[in-house]
C-alpha cells in the first residue's frame, strides 16, 4: 500500500516537475551545477546570463569521429578527421615569445605531424601512448603530411564528449575552454530535463519535428550528423515561428480598437487614372495592383510592402492605391526620403492625378511659409486628396481630415518612429511600403513577417539594355572615353564617389551643411559603416573629383557636384540643371541612389566601387538607362580583396537585383545574414535565409494560420507558444507599419 501511495505521488508530481524544468530555463545561469561566480562572469562575456542562454549557446561546428580518414588516405589540401596514437610530443621555442608543440601521430598507415602554436600546456596534457583525434586541413612539407593548429580531442576523455562520436565545438573564451563549455551545457540539459514543449503536438506531428528537449540535447551532443540536422531544423523552425507570431501579434495589437476603412476599388477616379497612364502595365505590375487593391478593399487594416527591383515601375503601381482614396472620399499621404524624390513623384504623378480628378499637392521643408500655411488649411479641411512630401509630412502642424492610406517610399530610409508617426496621423489607415532594395522572399518574411508582400522583378518590356564593367583605377580612362562618346551624343554622365570632401580623408566627420542638409547616413551604405572605414588616402572625394574632372577630363562640358550635406534648395537647383541638360556631368555621393530620374543619363562611373555593398551598387546603376537609351556602368576599384572582387564580378554577371541579393547573402557569415539592427531578426541564431527557404515559408504559413484564429494569441492552446515568442522577440521587434 505504501509503495502504491509513493507511486501515485510521483505520477501526480510529474506535471509540476515538468513545469519547474521549463521555468528553470529563465533562471540565472549560476543555477547550473559547476557554474561558479567566476565562471558565471566569464559566461556573461559570451552573452550567457540565463540557463536558456546557455542552452542556446550552440556549437559553431562539429568534429565527426564516425567518419574518419586514415593518414594514408587523408587528402592534401582538404579538411578531414584523423584518429591515431601519439608517438612523440616535443615543446619547441624557435625564437623568443614563440612556442610550439609538435606531435607525431601514427596509425596503421603512416605518420601525421601536428604543429600547434602558442599552446605550450599541450605538452603536459598530451602524452605519448594516448589516443587522439585531430581535425583540420592536411598539408605536405618536409616529407610528412601535416596539420597546423587543428582541433585536438583526447579520445579517452569521454566525460567531456558525453560519450558521442560527434564532438561539438562550442564558442569559448579566455578562462573557459570548449571542454568546460561542453560540461556546463551538459549540466544545463540535466537541469532542464523534462521541459515542456511550447509547440502544439498537432503542429509537431504535421511538420515532423522532434521534441524541444530532445532537440536541445541532440544539437549539443548528437549521435550522428543526421540527428544534429534534425535538431537544428526543429530549433530553427521555432525561432522563425516565434518571430513571425510576435510580428503578427504586434500588428494586431497596434490596430486593436480602431476602425479600418474598406476602400472602394472600382470607382471613377481609379478608372480615369488607368486611362491616363500612357503605356500598358506589365503582367507583374497588374498582378501587384490587384494584390494591393485586394488588401485595401478588405475590412481590416492593410500592412503591405511592395518590393520592386530598380526600374520595375513601383511608382505607377502605388498610384493606383493613391487614386483609390479619392473614390473612398478620404485622404492619402506619400512620403519620400528626399525632396528631390518627392518633387520627382509630383512631376510624374501630378499629370496623371490631374486627368483622374484627384486633387494633390506637395509639402517639403523648403515650401515657403505662406504657401505652407494655405496648404495645411486645405489638407485639414479635406480638400487635398493626396499629399506628397518628405519628412515634413510628419510634423505636428500637418493634420489630415481623414487619412486612410499612408504610402512610404523607400521605407528603409526612415526610422521606426518616423513611419509610425505618419501612420498615426489617421484613425486606422492602411499602410503601403515601397522599397527598391532587392530582398529575397525568405529574408523579407523573416524581417517583415507581419506584412503581406508583393514583388516586381522584371523591368518593363522595351527597357534599355544596360551593361556593367569593372575597371582598375589605372584603366579608368576606358570609362572616361565612353563618357566622352556619350556626351558627344548629347547624353549625360554620373560620377559617384564615396566621400564628400577631403576632411573625411583624415578621419574627421564631414562638415554639416546646415539645418536643411540631409544627413549622409540616411543613405546608409553597406560597406562604409563608420568613420574608421573612411580613413584611406586613396578614397575619392566628390569635391576633389568634381574639380579634377572639370579641369582635366570634361573641359568642354559643365561639371557640377551634389551631395547630402548641401541645403535642400541648392540640391534641387543642381538636380534641375542636370535634368534639363544645362549640366552634362554630375559628380555625386549616394544622394542620387534613390529615385532620381534623368532620361538622358547613360553613363555612370562609380569610384572606389568596392566600398559599396551590392544592393547599393545596384541601386546606383538603376539611375542610368531610364529613358530608352543603352547605358553603361563602370565600377572602378583598386581592391585586392577576394570578397570585394567577387561582389564586383557579380555586378558584371547579372542585372537582376534579387539574384544579386541572394548572391550577397551567400557570401555572408551565418550570423551576418539578417544583420544586428533589423527588427527582432537578430535573435535568429540558427536560421540561414539562403539554406532555410522552405523552413521559413512553413513557419510563416503556420504562424499566419494561428493568428487568423487568435490575433492576440490569448487562447489557452497557444499560451505557451505566445510566451516563448514574447520572451524571444517581444522587446526587439520593431514597428511594422501598423
Amino acid at each position: 500500500m505504501a509503495d502504491g501511495s509513493k507511486q501515485s505521488k510521483t505520477v501526480r508530481d510529474a506535471p509540476r516537475d515538468r513545469l519547474e524544468a521549463t521555468m528553470a530555463l529563465d533562471a540565472d545561469v549560476s543555477a547550473v551545477r559547476l557554474v561558479s561566480p567566476a565562471r558565471a562572469a566569464v559566461l556573461h562575456k559570451l552573452g550567457v546570463r540565463t540557463v536558456r542562454d546557455l542552452l542556446e549557446h550552440f556549437p559553431r561546428r562539429y568534429v565527426d569521429l564516425s567518419s574518419l580518414q586514415t593518414i594514408a588516405r587523408a587528402t592534401i589540401g582538404e579538411n578531414c578527421t584523423v584518429n591515431g596514437l601519439v608517438h612523440e610530443v616535443k615543446l619547441k621555442r624557435p625564437r623568443r615569445n614563440l612556442s610550439l608543440v609538435e606531435i607525431s601521430l601514427v596509425d596503421q598507415t603512416g605518420v601525421l605531424m601536428v604543429t600547434v602554436f602558442r599552446q605550450p600546456w599541450l605538452a603536459d596534457q598530451i602524452k605519448p601512448g594516448s589516443t587522439v583525434a585531430v581535425a583540420g586541413k592536411v598539408e605536405f612539407n618536409y616529407g610528412f603530411k601535416r596539420m597546423t593548429n587543428p582541433f585536438i580531442e583526447l579520445l579517452g576523455d569521454a566525460g567531456d564528449r558525453a560519450g558521442g562520436l560527434v564532438i561539438p565545438i562550442h564558442p569559448a573564451t579566455d578562462g573557459l575552454s570548449t571542454a568546460w563549455v561542453r560540461r556546463l551545457v551538459k549540466n544545463a540539459l540535466q537541469h532542464t530535463a523534462g521541459m515542456l514543449d511550447p509547440l502544439p503536438l498537432e503542429l509537431r506531428a504535421r511538420r515532423g519535428l522532434m521534441s524541444r528537449g530532445r532537440a536541445f540535447s541532440a544539437i549539443h551532443f548528437p549521435r550522428s550528423m543526421d540527428e544534429q540536422a534534425a535538431a537544428r531544423y526543429r530549433l530553427a523552425y521555432e525561432e522563425v515561428l516565434f518571430l513571425q507570431l510576435q510580428l503578427m501579434r504586434d500588428e494586431s495589437l497596434s490596430r486593436e480598437g480602431r476602425t479600418p476603412v474598406s476602400h472602394c476599388v472600382d470607382g471613377g477616379h481609379l478608372s480615369e487614372l488607368e486611362a491616363a497612364i500612357p503605356f500598358e502595365l506589365s503582367a507583374e505590375q497588374r498582378g501587384a495592383v490587384g494584390e494591393i487593391l485586394s488588401v485595401l478593399a478588405a475590412p481590416k487594416p492593410a500592412n503591405h510592402m511592395l518590393l520592386g527591383d530598380v526600374g520595375t515601375g513601383k511608382t505607377v503601381v502605388a498610384a493606383h492605391a493613391l487614386a483609390v482614396v479619392a473614390d473612398s472620399g478620404t485622404q492619402a499621404a506619400l512620403m519620400a526620403p528626399t525632396e528631390i524624390l518627392a518633387r520627382q513623384h509630383a512631376a510624374t504623378l501630378g499629370p496623371l492625378f490631374d486627368r483622374a480628378g484627384v486633387i494633390w499637392d506637395v509639402l517639403t521643408g523648403s515650401t515657403p511659409a505662406d504657401e505652407r500655411a494655405l496648404l495645411l488649411e486645405r489638407v485639414a479641411a479635406g480638400v487635398v486628396d493626396v499629399l506628397i512630401g518628405t519628412h515634413a509630412l510628419i510634423e505636428d502642424a500637418v493634420r489630415f481630415k481623414d487619412l486612410s492610406l499612408a504610402v512610404i517610399d523607400e521605407q528603409q530610409r526612415f526610422g521606426v518612429d518616423q513611419r509610425a508617426k505618419l501612420v498615426g496621423k489617421g484613425g486606422c489607415p492602411d499602410a503601403l511600403f515601397l522599397t527598391a532594395t532587392p530582398i529575397p522572399r525568405t529574408l523579407a518574411l523573416a524581417l517583415y513577417g507581419g506584412m503581406t508582400l508583393s514583388y516586381l522583378r522584371g523591368r518593363p518590356a522595351g527597357a534599355a539594355p544596360r551593361s556593367t564593367r569593372v575597371l582598375t583605377k589605372d584603366a579608368r580612362g576606358i570609362a572616361y572615353d565612353a563618357a566622352k562618346e556619350a556626351l558627344a551624343r548629347n547624353e549625360q554622365v554620373y560620377v559617384v564617389c564615396p566621400l564628400v570632401g577631403s576632411r573625411a580623408l583624415n578621419g574627421e566627420r564631414p562638415i554639416d551643411g546646415g539645418v536643411d542638409a540631409e544627413p549622409e547616413c540616411i543613405y546608409a551604405s553597406i560597406s562604409i559603416e563608420s568613420d574608421d572605414d573612411l580613413c584611406e588616402a586613396d578614397l575619392s572625394s566628390a569635391e576633389g573629383e568634381a574639380a579634377f574632372l572639370q579641369a582635366k577630363v570634361f573641359t568642354d562640358h559643365v561639371v557640377e557636384l551634389v551631395h547630402g550635406k548641401m541645403p535642400a534648395q541648392r540640391k534641387q537647383e543642381v538636380m534641375d540643371r542636370f535634368r534639363s541638360g544645362q549640366t552634362q556631368v554630375l559628380v555625386a555621393t549616394t544622394v542620387i541612389e534613390v529615385g532620381v530620374d534623368v532620361p538622358c543619363a547613360t553613363i555612370m562611373i562609380v569610384e572606389d566601387a568596392d566600398r559599396f555593398g551590392l544592393a547599393q551598387l545596384h541601386q546606383l546603376r538603376g539611375r542610368v538607362g531610364r529613358g530608352g537609351l543603352p547605358a553603361q556602368v563602370f565600377l572602378v576599384s583598386s581592391s585586392r580583396s577576394e570578397e570585394a572582387l567577387l561582389r564586383l564580378a557579380a555586378m558584371e554577371g547579372t542585372d537582376d537585383g534579387f539574384e544579386l541579393a541572394s548572391f550577397d547573402l551567400s557570401l555572408r557569415r551565418e550570423g551576418d545574414i539578417l544583420g544586428n539592427r533589423q527588427h527582432g531578426a537578430s535573435g535568429l541564431k540558427l536560421v540561414n535565409v539562403v539554406r532555410d527557404a522552405a523552413l521559413i515559408e512553413a513557419a510563416h504559413e503556420d504562424a499566419r494560420a494561428i493568428v487568423e484564429v487568435d490575433p492576440l494569441l490569448e487562447g489557452q492552446d497557444v499560451r505557451a507558444v505566445a510566451r516563448e515568442a514574447r520572451l524571444s522577440f517581444g522587446r526587439s521587434t520593431e514597428f511594422q507599419g501598423g
